[in-house]
């Protein structure tokens, strides 16, 4: 019997001495996770940025997000709208003159090579309808913007220099006015861009339709959307990835 006791207390120090080296290796692998962690701002730069909007606050600007009126008009009216139960960045002015641009950008980051995606949604607007990305913003009145529109069911690349929209013509066509599309409608429709130095590719519903190559505004600056005039128009899905 005294055999047995003398067997059993040995036993339970072999096992305390198990879990007390898996609590060390846990300690040690927690460790290795924290420190992965620390490092992460790194992995976060090289990919997507994705705006949802579903954590912001109805009837608000998104933290970290400024509006601008470009021309004539004054009013513009950048609010976070419920869209059937999901959550929109949506430009909700009416009022303004026909040579007017309603801009918002994002504060968080300045890039120069970049890809962008958004989901548009043109809801309502007599002189504009839909809208489109603002990249390389310096200020209200020198970016560039490109912009599809279901009123006339085109897709347009510009130029805003001192205030001036300069439409940009496109490599092998020359100065067309952008390109007509397959009708828009009032539904979603996807908007992409790449950005790489003075190059510029667009693309629609995962089409590709043109290339536009211009040197007018060089660094890096902010990056954001973009309507005219009176379009209400809703955005989803705004996706920024950074390029080398």
């Amino acid at each position: 019997m005294k055999t047995l006791t003398i067997l059993s207390v040995g036993i339970i120090l072999l096992l305390s001495c198990v879990q007390a080296n898996n609590k060390e290796k846990q300690t040690a692998n927690n460790s290795l996770q924290n420190k992965s962690v620390t490092q992460l701002p790194s992995i976060i730069e090289s990919s997507d940025t994705i705006f949802t909007f579903e954590n912001s606050e109805t009837g608000k600007l998104p933290q970290n997000w400024s509006q601008y009126a470009t021309g004539r008009g004054k009013n513009t009216d950048w609010k976070i709208v419920d869209d059937n139960g999901n959550k929109v960045l949506a430009q909700l002015s009416k009022n303004n003159p026909n040579y007017h641009f309603n801009d918002v950008v994002f504060n968080g980051f300045k890039a120069k090579n970049v890809e962008l995606s958004v989901k548009i949604k043109g809801f309502q607007g007599k002189m504009g309808r839909g809208g489109g990305f603002i990249w390389r913003f310096t200020d209200r009145n020198n970016y560039y913007v490109v912009r599809a529109n279901p009123l006339e069911d085109n897709v347009v690349l510009y130029k805003v220099k001192d205030g001036k929209r300069t439409d940009l013509p496109i490599i092998g066509k020359g100065r067309t006015y952008g390109i007509d599309v397959k009708k828009l409608g009032s539904d979603w429709n996807i908007l992409k861009l790449t950005v790489v130095d003075d190059l510029f590719t667009v693309y629609l519903n995962g089409e590709e339709l043109f290339k536009v190559k211009d040197e007018t505004f060089t660094n890096a600056e902010k990056i954001g959307l973009w309507t005219k005039a009176d379009a209400v128009s809703y955005f989803d899905d705004f996706k920024i990835k950074i390029l080398k």
